[in-house]
This record gives C-alpha cells, structure tokens and sequence, in this order.
C-alpha cells in the first residue's frame, strides 16, 4: 500500500494546486445528476430502498469491485443512488464492476438503528454470494463511500469487530481489505455535534439508546469505536467541505494508525462536500486514482 500512498500523492500534488474554474456545486446541481442505467439491479429485502444498482465492466472477469456507499446525512431528501451512477458507470468503464448500495435511511420506516446497518451488511453479504454468479473477484474489493456512506463503508469493513451481544454480530463476514472514506463521518460519539449541525438527526437514531444488553451502543456502529479493525483507509476530503471539515478525517487517521491500523488523508483544495462526489470536480481524479491503484489496475 506504500506504493499507492505514493503515487496517489504524486498525483495530487499536481491537483491540489489548481485554481478551480466553476464555484462549488450546490445541492440542487448535485440532484440534478443523472447517470446511465446500470446493467442489472438486485433487491436484497422487501423495502423499495433495499435495492444493489450493478455496472459491469466490458470483457471477461472476474472483475475488481468497489462497493460504492452513497451519502446524505442519511437522509432521504438528499439523494444519491442516481448522482452516484456516474461514478459508478466511469468505474466500470475502466474494468471495476461497482456495487452501489441504497438503504433505508432514518426517516424510511426500518431505517436507523438497526435497519440501516442490517441492509448494508445484507447487500455485502449478496455481492459475496452472487460474486462467482456475475463473474466477480471477491479478493479484490474496496468499498468507497461519501458522507454517511462513509460512515457505512468504513462500519462494513469494521464488521468483524462487532461483539456477540449485537443484533448485528455475524460470523465471517466479506472482507473489505481497504475504504475510501470520501468527506466521511466516522465518530458517532465525537462527531455527534457536526452531525447534528451538518444533518440536522440525533446520533441516537444511528446508534439507538444503551440497555443491558447493549450498555456501549458505539461499539456495534460507530467505526471509530471498532478500531483497529485491519482496515486500510484512504479519506478524501475538499478543503472547502464544512458538512464533514477535513479535521475529522485527520483525527479518524491519527485514531487508527495510534491503534495499528494503516490511514491517511488526501486534502484537495477549491472543493467543498458535494464536489467530493461528483466525476466533474477536481476531487473525482484523485478519487479514481486511489480507487484503480488499491485495485491494482493500472492506467
């Protein structure tokens, strides 16, 4: 991973130094992006929102996959299944398939605390199940998530650190080597104040509220709270973002690498939180670059 950490910087030196020509995009530009259809859907629950969009890649696989977590304070109101189809579609151009994940956010019936992780956890597990059926390489998966999807990435990739006494503990869960943490917001319990300014929700909806049976209610949903994990994470983050400031992906960082995990964090200058995901702003090269290079593609 030293070589990606290397080459991806190389890169963003010669990024991070431009002047951007267009101002930030704003909330209702960002919904008005509309991807391609993706090959194939997959409904992994009963739910409208329990729904996989699935790109492939030209040729024979099996493919790397990057399992891509949209944001939204999760909210509904926001989006991001569609805006994300770009990415996605520009992935699979370059010979990723994508698995890009909706879910019921807290104000969907079922969403929150639990159901919200409980469907993140149930389209990881169909990808593993479904990875030989579309031609997938199930050693070869990153997961890349915005906002509150990074929030989701990062618990997905955590998921082997879940106590016995959760509803969401499962045994062997897919591994998800390394994350893309795109202006993420990984500390529930640190982060509780910029969420609530940022997203206007109460932690307590991610986390739900302790019992006896459940006395650390960070320790199942908060990625901060399950390090070290054995995760490799990249954050990326526009010096412009005040929803998720670059600050919590540096503490997120020096977090985990105090605990013996591998973190670092790219900073890039001009963008603000909805350029982190879109494939027009300056943030999207840096993006692909860590994604094809933590693949192993070559350009």
């Amino acid at each position: 991973m030293r070589n990606l950490l290397c080459k991806v910087t190389a890169y963003v030196l010669l990024v991070v130094g431009l002047t951007p020509t267009a101002q930030p995009i704003d909330i209702q530009e960002y919904l008005a992006i509309k991807g391609p259809t993706p090959q194939a859907t997959f409904n992994y629950g009963a739910a409208r929102s329990q729904v996989v969009e699935f790109f492939r890649p030209a040729g024979r696989g099996p493919f790397p996959v990057a399992i891509l977590i949209h944001g939204g304070c999760w909210l509904s109101e926001y989006g991001g299944l569609e805006q994300f189809r770009a990415l996605a579609a520009a992935l699979a151009r370059q010979g990723v398939a994508t698995w890009s994940i909706e879910y019921r956010r807290v104000d969907e019936a079922g969403g929150g605390y639990p159901g919200t992780f409980e469907d993140i956890a149930a389209a990881v597990d169909m990808l593993g199940a479904k990875s030989a059926q579309l031609g997938l390489d199930p050693l070869r998966v990153i997961a890349v998530g915005h906002s509150a999807g990074a929030d989701l990435a990062l618990w997905a990739a955590a998921r082997g650190k879940i106590p016995e006494f959760s509803p969401l503990f499962e045994k062997n869960p897919l591994r998800i080597p390394t994350v893309i943490s795109v202006g993420g917001l990984p500390d529930l319990r640190t982060d509780a104040a910029t969420i609530a300014r940022s997203c206007r929700i109460a932690t307590t909806s991610l986390t739900g509220t302790p019992s006896d049976a459940r006395p650390d209610v960070f320790a199942d949903t908060s990625p901060a709270a399950m390090l070290p994990d054995g995760v490799d994470t990249i954050g990326i983050n526009g010096a412009e973002d005040t929803i998720a400031p670059p600050y919590i992906a540096q503490a997120y960082a020096a977090l985990a690498r105090q605990k013996g995990d591998q973190a670092r964090v790219i900073v890039v200058d001009g963008a603000d939180h909805l350029d982190e995901a879109t494939t027009s702003s300056t943030v999207w090269p840096v993006l692909d670059a860590a994604i094809l290079e933590a693949l192993r593609i070559r350009k």
